[in-house]
């Protein structure tokens, strides 16, 4: 059986909820429903992207970010916005759609500043800063390392643009063997299941919010 690819949501999605993540990953039973805060956010991502990558004026009703992109463009370094970054079970970049990815990730900007051996890493993110998942930050890092194996150190953060916050995170290069054991642990209990095609429900007071109706602990079940 070819291994299943993952990433930091589709991972997390799986321990949030097997059951969940074979309906909508797997089966894809529930498609996507775009809100007003997803679509918002791909519109803010649209504008910093275009403004980073081809100097195209940020729009009026997002300018309030615009300081904070322009801080992180002072760092020296090559600007690569929207950066895919794909890897094999090895670790070695492959190409997005290529045959035995297994894992991926989109970096909104990373600057790569050769001469100091550095990177900078910003996700942007236009939601709530009341739990900031900084496995995000890390996953994104040790990709970065296996991207760009000269680096030696990633500076990260999420950027909470809409509250003016943000939660940072530095790492180093000989840190992420550890981190890609952990991965490869968690990933292991999904690629049992796939195995096995057992995927257990995990009920939580979120429950009631899932878009998998059939469930036995869905209240409208």
């Amino acid at each position: 059986m070819k291994k299943p690819s993952w990433s930091h949501s589709s991972l997390k999605d799986f321990e949030g909820c097997q059951r969940r993540y074979h309906e909508v990953k797997v089966l894809k039973n529930y498609p996507f429903v775009e809100t007003e805060a997803t679509r918002y956010g791909t519109q803010v991502h649209e504008s910093l992207e275009l403004y980073i990558k081809d100097g195209k004026p940020i729009p009026p009703e997002h300018s309030q970010f615009q300081p904070v992109v322009d801080a992180l463009l002072k760092k020296a370094g090559r600007r690569l916005p929207e950066y895919e970054m794909a890897l094999d079970t090895n670790l070695n970049p492959v190409s997005w759609g290529d045959d035995n990815v297994w894992v991926r990730g989109i970096a909104d900007l990373i600057i790569i500043d050769d001469e100091n051996l550095t990177a900078w890493v910003a996700d942007w993110k236009t939601g709530n800063n009341k739990y900031p998942d900084r496995d995000q930050l890390v996953l994104m890092s040790i990709m970065v390392f296996a991207h760009f194996p000269h680096i030696r150190r990633v500076n990260s953060a999420l950027m909470f643009i809409v509250k003016n916050d943000m939660v940072k995170m530095s790492m180093s290069s000989d840190e992420a063997a550890k981190h890609w054991w952990d991965y490869r642990e968690r990933y292991a209990r999904l690629e049992s299941c796939f195995e096995h095609d057992v995927w257990n429900p995990n009920q939580t007071p979120l429950c009631g919010w899932c878009a998998v109706k059939t469930c036995e602990f869905h209240p409208k079940h």
